[in-house]
Formats: structure tokens, C-alpha cells, sequence
């Protein structure tokens, strides 16, 4: 779900990893569900990519 919104939103992984300072090797792990993540980080990831609470929702029951 994150790739699908960073995408949708224009953004590389070096562009939103750089936005949300993380490195873009972590950030490319978190979209591919291999490294859990702060709370802290997801909260970032969420508010620059916009993404809508039911979504985010869905994404941490999954």
C-alpha cells in the first residue's frame, strides 16, 4: 500500500525517504513488508502521502 501511494503521489524512494528521513534501502524494505516500523516513521509515510485512515487501517490489520 505504501508503494502504491508514493507512486501515486509522485514520488521516488530516494525523494519520500529523504522527506521522511529514513534511508531509502529501510524505506524500500517497509514497502515490502520485510522491516516492521516505528510507529513515529508510519505517522510520517502517512501524513506526506496522504494517505486516508481506512486505508491505514487495512494496512495494519493485514
Amino acid at each position: 500500500m505504501i508503494k502504491e501511494y508514493r507512486k501515486l503521489r509522485g514520488f521516488t524512494q530516494e525523494e519520500l525517504a529523504e522527506k521522511i528521513n529514513i534511508s531509502w534501502r529501510q524505506l524500500q524494505r517497509i514497502e515490502k513488508n520485510e522491516q516492521d516500523t516505528s510507529v513515529k516513521t508510519l505517522k510520517r509515510i502517512v501524513q506526506v502521502l496522504k494517505i486516508p485512515d481506512k486505508d491505514i487501517i487495512n494496512y495494519l490489520k493485514g
